[in-house]
C-alpha cells in the first residue's frame, strides 16, 4: 500500500508527547515544577484536524498536568498518561472511539512507541526519532519532534485526502 493510500484512510491521530509534541527535553524549575514547550504550528494543525471532524488522542508514559492543559486547549479528549504498555492503551482508546487500527496514524519517537507504530494504519516517526522507530515507520517527518512534526503529519494526511486546499482557501478568505 502506498503512503497516499495509507493516509487516505486515516480518521484518528494518536500522539506521544515527549519527543513528538515537545522536543523531548524535560525541564524543571528550582521549585520542582516541570516545564514543557509546545510548537504553535502543531497546535494550529491539531485545531485544523479537529475542525475537519477528525479525532486525536495522546498516549504517553509520563504524567504531567501540563499535558492535560495542552490537550484541553486543543480539544484532544482522549488522553492516556502514565502507561507502560502503550499498545494496550491504544487498543483501549480505539475501542472507546469505535475505530479500527487501520484508520489510525500514530506518531512516535522512541522504541517504547514501536508497538503502537506497528499496530496502526500509518506509522510515523519524527525526524530525530531513534533508529528503531524510524525502521518501523511508513513516514519519517522532516521536522524534529516539538518543532512542527505533528503539523507536517496533519498536512500530509489532509493533502492526501484532498482536504488541505479547502482549509488554506478558507483561511485566505477565498
Amino acid at each position: 500500500m502506498t503512503l497516499i493510500e495509507r493516509c487516505a484512510r486515516i480518521e484518528v491521530l494518536v500522539l506521544d508527547v515527549d519527543g513528538v509534541l515537545t522536543d523531548g527535553r524535560i525541564v524543571y524549575t528550582d521549585a520542582g515544577e516541570e516545564i514543557k514547550a509546545f510548537h504553535v504550528r502543531d497546535g494550529s494543525g491539531l485545531k485544523f484536524w479537529e475542525a475537519e471532524g477528525k479525532k486525536s488522542g495522546i498516549i504517553t508514559g509520563r504524567r504531567s498536568a501540563i499535558v492535560e492543559r495542552r490537550a484541553k486547549e486543543l480539544g484532544i479528549a482522549h488522553v492516556t498518561q502514565g502507561v507502560s504498555d502503550k499498545k494496550a492503551a491504544l487498543v483501549t482508546m480505539l475501542a472507546e472511539l469505535g475505530v479500527s487500527a487501520e484508520r489510525v496514524a500514530a506518531v512516535g519517537d522512541d522504541i517504547v512507541d514501536v508497538p503502537v507504530l506497528r499496530t496502526c494504519g500509518l506509522a510515523v516517526a519524527v525526524a530525530d526519532a531513534c533508529a528503531e522507530a524510524k525502521e518501523d515507520a511508513d513516514y519519517v517527518t522532516e521536522a524534529p519532534g516539538g518543532r512542527g512534526a505533528v503539523r507536517e503529519v496533519i498536512e500530509l494526511i489532509l493533502r492526501a485526502q484532498g482536504r488541505w486546499p479547502a482549509i488554506v482557501a478558507r483561511l485566505r478568505g477565498e
